[in-house]
């Protein structure tokens, strides 16, 4: 598994299939384990994400480690992360479609070679990748989909992203930050019955 991860990360940081090659610091590939059972597909690079070549690494990604940590899931040990582009829109931008399509064979592969249990899609761009236009993320988070041949048959859960829920401090019934403690927790009872 290690070794075709390689393989994939090594052709996708010479990748000239769309501009955003020309941009970037670094290639952002991945960073966690390889867990067959959970995978987290995030958006797309930032700024700190760029300047490191790891995802999640900015204030939303110290958040998203503090969610996972609530129920005893850390990346070094569980979980699985990447983006749905591995390299940085300039300003920070929603990715382009035709930037998704070139990165397309890079997540895929991910997806193939991991072939994970759960895999989260946290954010608007990772559910509109994977699961098409099925609703906004306000809508559609917390609740399983079945992926079906594309993702190995993997649970799919939609989650905020932790960029989200920086700008909504608010903890109370009905909050972001509320709701996503009941994903979480959602989350890891799967996990454990894996």
């Amino acid at each position: 598994m290690y070794e075709d991860l390689e393989i994939i990360h090594n052709k996708c940081s010479v990748c000239t299939k769309c501009p955003l090659h020309k941009t970037k610091h670094h290639t952002v590939f991945s960073d966690g384990v390889p867990n067959p059972k959970l995978m987290l597909i995030g958006e797309a690079p930032g700024y700190n994400e760029d300047m490191q070549g790891k995802p999640f690494v900015g204030k939303a990604g110290q958040l998203l480690d503090k969610i996972f940590a609530s129920v005893g899931l850390t990346r070094k040990e569980h979980v699985y992360i990447c983006n749905t582009i591995k390299c940085r829109p300039p300003e920070n931008r929603n990715p382009l479609p035709e930037e998704k399509e070139a990165c397309w064979e890079y997540l895929k592969a991910q997806i193939d070679i991991i072939q994970p249990k759960i895999i989260l899609l946290c954010g608007n761009v990772a559910v509109q990748s994977i699961l098409g236009n099925v609703g906004g993320i306000t809508k559609v988070r917390g609740k399983w989909y079945e992926g079906g041949e594309i993702v190995h048959g993997a649970k799919l859960m939609p989650i905020f992203h932790p960029s989200y829920l920086l700008r909504n401090d608010s903890r109370e019934k009905g909050s972001p930050k509320w709701l996503m403690w009941q994903d979480i927790q959602e989350i890891r009872r799967v996990y454990d019955s894996l």
